[in-house]
């Protein structure tokens, strides 16, 4: 129970943190709940502003110089704010027409946004906690240490505002964008993949399969397949005596009522249990990169479309868009692949997980680019190059094969449109691949 609750709340955290939402709203409770207690602190215990030298605020002992100070700059965090929401809405609408719509994940949950925000609040937040605390009558009362703390708050907000113009105009870069989406894509590989790939690795083999009734359980909602709780999955099958394979994968869209896994000794499944394993899906409205390998290349593949279509012609932003997922698929490639059949225990097969694989990777990843660059020699010639590249690591003799194929389909689809000039130069490069799948053959002879 306690590891399922840990995984539940993973997936929500992960859903929370990809807004604008709860990293400010934590940072704003915080510190206005430091306000509020350092200036009830001050009054019971006086010996707290002691330590202020007179000369850092010589006005110590005036009531209204302190709610003057603790208005203006709650006033003014606040105007700051408003500013800051105006750049964020004006960079969000620029990322989505110039680049891609679904990019705009990777600007919400870039942390140093919502610790922009976070800080803003918060100083207006403790601001107006302490605002409470001084009084000018009966009992003239000045929360020193709170005043000084919200003044040294105000020069932070000043930093961070010159960090934040900064880090903003590094952000919608698309250099930086498709880094950013690289990076998220290959943190999901090594959380998916966390091993290795062997010098030798075999084909994972599942195992016999029961001579049983089936049941397909079908969604309960229309939605992508953002999350599946596997261990989760395990577990269950284990307890009820029974095998299940998923009917799709993480990244599929499935409709409500249409099938998402299949039970064998189906006499097993209760309605109670049908829907406790329907628990272990998270769907949703939107891809997200939890687990969605393809997603992220998705992102960066939308963006070198667009950089490739007539209306931009931007061939340069094409090409560090390929570099990118040359990147990623060389992350792949070296990587023992996720355990499609996983037992529980040893030797009795529970559950089959489908995951994509690297030919499904490559395709997702070129096939379009390709297509639609098949007229421009240098993004043609910047994708044999990354072939090259996934090559060189040393990728098993299957996944050279489709490398070799994707460069053949890059010149045949070059034929109609390039000169004899230029294909020669694409077969000259589509050589030095074939002389890798050669040298391999040799090797393993």
């Amino acid at each position: 129970m306690h590891k399922r609750l840990s995984l539940l709340v993973r997936s929500a955290l992960y859903a929370l943190r990809g807004g604008f939402l709860v990293r400010p709203l934590v940072i704003a409770l915080l510190l206005g709940a430091a306000g509020a207690i350092l200036s009830f602190a001050e009054e019971y215990a006086p010996a707290l502003n002691a330590w202020i030298p007179e000369v850092l605020f010589p006005s110590h002992q005036d009531p209204q110089v302190a709610q003057t100070i603790l208005a203006g700059i709650a006033s003014s965090t606040m105007t700051v704010v408003s500013i800051i929401f105006a750049i964020l809405l004006m960079t969000l609408t620029l990322a989505s027409t110039q680049f891609s719509p679904r990019i705009l994940v990777s600007f919400v949950r870039d942390r140093s946004t919502q610790w922009t925000l976070g800080i803003f609040l918060g100083t207006y937040c403790f601001c107006m906690a302490a605002l409470p605390a001084v009084r000018s009558q009966p009992h003239p009362f000045v929360p020193v240490a709170t005043v000084m703390t919200a003044m040294i708050l105000a020069l932070l907000c000043v930093s961070w505002l010159i960090f934040f113009i900064h880090h903003i105009s590094q952000s919608i870069s698309v250099n930086q964008i498709v880094d950013r989406i690289a990076r998220e894509t290959e943190l999901v590989i090594d959380d998916l993949m966390p091993h290795p790939r062997g010098p030798a690795e075999q084909p994972e083999h599942g195992g016999p399969f029961r001579k049983a009734r089936e049941r397909l359980i079908v969604s309960r909602r229309s939605g992508y397949i953002r999350f599946v709780d596997v261990p989760f999955l395990v577990e269950r099958a284990k307890n009820y005596g029974v095998q299940i394979v998923l009917e799709r994968r993480v990244g599929h869209f499935v409709p409500s009522g249409v099938p998402i896994m299949r039970v064998l000794e189906s006499g097993r499944v209760t309605p109670d249990r049908e829907a406790e394993l329907l628990s272990a899906f998270d769907i949703g409205p939107a891809r997200t990169m939890q687990q969605d390998v393809e997603f992220g290349i998705i992102q960066i593949v939308d963006v070198a479309l667009r950089a490739i279509s007539p209306a931009i012609n931007d061939p340069s932003t094409a090409i560090s868009c390929i570099d990118q997922l040359s990147r990623v698929l060389i992350k792949w490639a070296g990587r023992s692949p996720p355990r499609t059949y996983l037992h529980g225990p040893p030797h009795v097969l529970r559950v089959v997980m489908p995951w994509i694989d690297f030919d499904g990777l490559l395709d997702t990843a070129f096939e379009q680019i390709r297509h639609y660059a098949k007229a421009d020699i240098a993004v043609s010639l910047r994708l044999l190059r990354a072939f090259d590249d996934i090559a060189s690591t040393g990728v098993p003799p299957q996944e050279l094969q489709s490398l070799f194929r994707c460069g053949r389909r890059v010149i045949e689809g070059c034929e109609e449109t390039l000169p004899e000039a230029d294909l020669s130069r694409l077969r000259e490069r589509l050589k030095r691949l074939e002389g890798r799948s050669f040298a391999h053959d040799l090797r393993e002879a």
